[in-house]
């Protein structure tokens, strides 16, 4: 496990950090703006940097997205308008998902037509994606009886060659390797970039546009809502 953690860790310090575009394309700006967006979910951009995201992350109009555990949406109404009419985002959700997972997706899926809602035993896709995304929950992924390593898995084979997977979460202190991952919803991105290796992926880039020094990473990310500290890690399944 010592290994583990030392080859991780050098590997975060080799990540490149994704310079900012001096301007946003107009295709991301009009994502953003849209006026769809509920009052509630503009309010959090501050802090969630979404346009930031976008051009870590790569997006072009066209592409096909596969959004992990989507929530109730935040991220969802932006990937469709960026992908526009000839994309697809494919919001996954766990089948033993309860009800009301469903239910508050209802309203967003009505109104972005090129989102389709998909219930998962085993990830798949209709065809190849050009990039999946997952942000504050991978950690979850370790809890009631959850296989990080099977869904990696299945992620890396659902992706092109060349295919993009971002993991956006709560940092955990260093070293606590999936120690805070159900008492304080944290995980080390040591852990995070060791296991998604393992499916196959390479570490390409990390953002730096989520990180806060002043979050001591003792506080559950629930109680302080989006101002904890964050990484962002871009994977890529290689050619």
């Amino acid at each position: 496990m010592r290994m583990f953690r030392y080859f991780s860790a050098a590997a975060v310090s080799l990540a490149l950090v994704s310079p900012a575009l001096a301007k946003p394309a107009p295709f991301m700006t009009a994502a953003v703006a849209d006026a769809g967006r509920p009052a509630e979910d503009k309010a959090r951009d501050e802090a969630r940097k979404p346009l930031d995201m976008l051009e870590f992350a790569g997006f072009r109009p066209g592409m096909k997205v596969g959004e992990l555990l989507p929530g109730a949406g935040y991220f969802t109404r932006i990937f469709a308008k960026a992908v526009g009419a000839k994309g697809k985002v494919y919001a996954y959700l766990p089948a033993a998902a309860p009800a009301r997972a469903t239910e508050r997706m209802a309203p967003l899926l009505a109104a972005y037509k090129n989102v389709e809602m998909v219930k998962y035993d085993t990830l798949t896709a209709p065809a190849p994606l050009d990039l999946v995304w997952t942000s504050q929950n991978y950690h979850d992924l370790h809890g009631r009886g959850g296989s990080p390593a099977k869904l990696n898995a299945e992620i890396f084979a659902a992706l092109k060659p060349g295919g993009i997977y971002i993991v956006e979460d709560h940092r955990a202190a260093s070293g606590t390797w999936l120690a805070d991952v159900e008492r304080l919803h944290r995980i080390d991105e040591a852990a995070v970039i060791v296991e998604v290796q393992k499916a196959g992926f390479v570490l390409d880039d990390e953002s730096l546009a989520l990180r806060r020094t002043d979050d001591d990473h003792t506080k559950n990310p629930r109680d302080i809502h989006d101002n904890s500290d964050q990484f962002v890690l871009k994977f890529r399944k290689p050619k």
